[in-house]
């Protein structure tokens, strides 16, 4: 392969690379949460009377005891002493959807010229970075600078290492002066209590009489790519704007499907043992990698956990993914449509409620029919799906991610929920007033002696619906794979509680005329499949002919960009549900709606700019390099008697004119900003800015197949996919 000097440089950079030797494994008990302020540590660490008041805040969420602060950072200082930390940090999630935090030493002068190491309970609970420069869609202006951090003694406590040294560091809420939520994880925890608080009633309703705290779980698949630094490090799109924005289709790309579960390559198993070693660290339990379906992209996921811990946790996932790569000599691409053309990334969150007593709420058992309890809370899900629909859309909403919705590898812009086909046929049943009974578990005989006969599901799965059943939870696959998974969670919570409590409204209002439990729940649920059943299907969500169905005949909303979803945030039942759940006030969803809106425009804006930059300055001065050679060469040739056909340098000429005049109007229209409202230039993004980058694209990718290789000056898609 060719190419020009500094894509000649990267190939042989990559090629002679010195491969990263392996380390000496440690046993998996001795790095477990090593690095984490966990309960274990707090035990041996704490007074019994203090380690007892703590447990019980972060197990049944009792209210913190402040008198015990001043105990707890100090044990909790020791510990990171020994462990190398000379500074702590309170982290906390801005709107930004990135990890935010400002670091403090222990370090305490004296008077007598002396320093101690000190780390008061006050320091503990509560902190004050600058609120200022962060965004906060209008709840504060710029010169109010005062925020607050509060310790999340829900969430642990963990050492952060770095090649630099080692931190402490604090997960913790970020607010406002005024008390509004500036964050992602201050309205994460009060939605885990509403869904608490709610799910505890029904239970009761529904007869329990020992109920633990009800919490609900997530487990997110993260999906990424990674791409020599060799080559990222000379594609300016790739550094700015997380994708390529500009890049002909390789021959061969996904086509074979070789690279789904494949074996790891070499280098990058090195890197993902090298990410699994420090996730294990910090207690996070990254249990699954594999190849994942496009070239050069993988999968990462973890274990269930509670919702406010994987949050943290995930967050803190990305980082290690980010920073490990740049070690292993690459980039890691979060962006979930980096190359067009093959399938982009996305980040399946599977999520359940349940607790330690009633067990996993959405385990329908052996026999789902007679499961009053999990009937219930599946049909929560059924309303909550189809009311709050656009909600779902809204918080899974961004630039990138539009990219990859409705595309033949996403789910649709469309919400629904898929059962599977015996909990599909359950709630048809009940729906038609006559539950009978229901498919079961089976087994499949291969036909081999030697195998063993295999346990076959009562129903398939459904990888075109945007919310699955998968057997105990549901997954929520529209979710992208650069974002954050407390904005789903909340939704999710938030709509279940609303659901929860709306069933046990109708519930009590049966039996309080003297009705059977079992006979008011049937009715119920029919009530639910009567009003909300159109949200439940089973085929495929790709085919046009679900498209159709799903706006015409049943009513439901197919909102294809961010531009479409973000104004759901403002409409008036979703404003309720979060106001009357107290999950956030209206002045809170405001906020996030501007943050949203700004961030998507402003993505956009950047990509533009960058697409008309590199037209110009990469990509049409190589068009004109190829001009200038292929004209000299034909004119020489004719000197010496031989025509060439002027047609290819003629076409090369005109794609150049086109991409040149193409940057011009990008440029100017990225000068527009006469609108009349927030929605309006979104959708002069979604549509104006997007189709002139599309016309510009569409001239850059075909004059890559037309320029002499070794002049054209981006790293391309099959170097990048293929060149490990």
């Amino acid at each position: 392969m060719t190419g020009n000097e500094s894509r000649a440089q990267a190939i042989y950079e990559i090629t002679n690379r010195e491969p990263i030797a392996p380390k000496a494994p440690e046993k998996l008990e001795d790095l477990w949460a090593s690095n984490v302020f966990d309960l274990s540590k707090m035990k041996a660490s704490l007074p019994k009377d203090v380690f007892k008041s703590l447990k019980k805040t972060i197990q049944t969420g009792e209210k913190l005891d402040p008198s015990i602060a001043n105990t707890v950072a100090s044990a909790m200082r020791d510990w990171a002493i020994s462990k190398g930390a000379m500074y702590y940090a309170h982290v906390f999630y801005p709107l930004t959807g990135a990890t935010a935090e400002k670091h403090d030493g222990f370090i305490e002068p004296q008077g007598n010229g002396e320093v101690i190491s000190e780390f008061a309970g006050k320091l503990l609970i509560q902190g004050e970075p600058d609120g200022s420069s962060f965004p906060n869609g209008g709840i504060r202006d710029t010169f109010e600078a005062r925020g607050y951090t509060g310790w999340d003694v829900t969430s642990p406590a963990y050492i952060l290492e770095t090649e630099q040294g080692a931190t402490l560091c604090i997960p913790t809420v970020f607010i406002s002066w005024t008390g509004e939520a500036l964050d992602k994880k201050t309205p994460l925890l009060r939605s885990i209590s509403v869904v608490d608080k709610a799910a505890n009633r029904l239970l009761s309703i529904l007869g329990n009489k020992d109920i633990a705290p009800v919490s609900s779980s997530c487990g997110a698949e993260q999906e990424y790519f990674l791409v020599d630094a060799n080559f990222a490090n000379a594609r300016p799109d790739l550094l700015l704007a997380g994708r390529t924005l500009f890049g002909k289709a390789p021959a061969k790309g996904q086509q074979f499907d070789d690279h789904y579960f494949g074996a790891i390559p070499a280098r990058v198993q090195a890197f993902m043992h090298d990410v699994e070693e420090k996730l294990y660290k910090l207690g996070i339990p990254a249990k699954t990698r594999h190849n994942e379906v496009a070239p050069g992209q993988f999968e990462i996921a973890p274990v269930y956990e509670s919702a406010n811990v994987a949050s943290d946790h995930q967050q803190m996932i990305m980082t290690t993914l980010r920073d490990t790569a740049k070690s292993h000599g690459f980039i890691c691409l979060l962006h979930e449509k980096p190359f067009a053309g093959i399938n982009g990334s996305g980040k399946h969150v599977n999520w359940s409620i349940g607790n330690s007593t009633q067990g996993n709420l959405l385990d329908p058992g052996d026999t789902p029919e007679n499961n009053m309890q999990f009937l219930a809370f599946c049909g929560a899900v059924i309303r909550g799906v189809h009311k709050y629909g656009p909600l779902m859309r809204a918080v899974i909403a961004n630039a990138s991610n539009d990219h990859r919705l409705g595309a033949n590898e996403a789910p649709p812009a469309i919400m629904s929920v898929y059962l599977g086909s015996q909990l599909e046929d359950i709630f048809m049943q009940i729906k038609d007033g006559k539950l009978e009974g229901s498919s079961h578990k089976g087994q499949m005989l291969l036909g081999v002696d030697t195998l063993p006969p295999l346990t076959k599901d009562a129903g398939d799965r459904n990888r075109t619906s945007p919310f699955a059943f998968t057997g105990n939870r549901f997954e929520f696959r529209a979710v992208g794979s650069s974002q954050s998974v407390s904005g789903p969670l909340i939704a999710l919570n938030t709509m279940m509680a609303d659901s929860l409590s709306w069933i046990a409204d109708q519930l009590e209002g049966k039996l309080s005329g003297g009705g059977d439990l079992g006979g008011a729940v049937q009715a119920v649920l029919k009530d639910i499949m009567d009003q909300h059943g159109a949200a439940v299907f089973g085929g495929n969500g790709y085919s046009d002919e679900w498209h159709k169905e799903a706006v015409d005949q049943r009513g439901l909303l197919n909102i294809p960009t961010t531009a479409d979803a973000l104004p759901y945030l403002k409409s008036d039942n979703i404003k309720q549900l979060f106001e009357s759940t107290g999950v956030l006030s209206n002045t809170e969803l405001e906020s996030r709606f501007e943050v949203y809106a700004e961030q998507y425009v402003l993505s956009i804006e950047v990509e533009a700019q960058l697409v008309a930059d590199m037209a110009k300055t990469l990509i049409y001065p190589a068009a004109m390099r190829h001009l200038s050679e292929s004209a000299g060469a034909i004119a020489n040739l004719k000197d010496i008697g031989i025509e060439i056909d002027k047609a290819p340098v003629e076409k090369v000429a005109g794609l150049a004119k086109t991409l040149l005049d193409g940057a011009n109007k990008l440029q100017a229209a990225c000068e527009k900003h006469d609108f009349g409202s927030t929605e309006e230039h979104m959708q002069f993004c979604a549509g104006n800015i997007r189709d002139l980058m599309n016309e510009v694209r569409t001239a850059a990718d075909t004059l890559e197949g037309e320029i002499a290789d070794d002049l054209w000056p981006l790293p391309t898609y099959e170097e990048m996919l293929f060149i490990k």
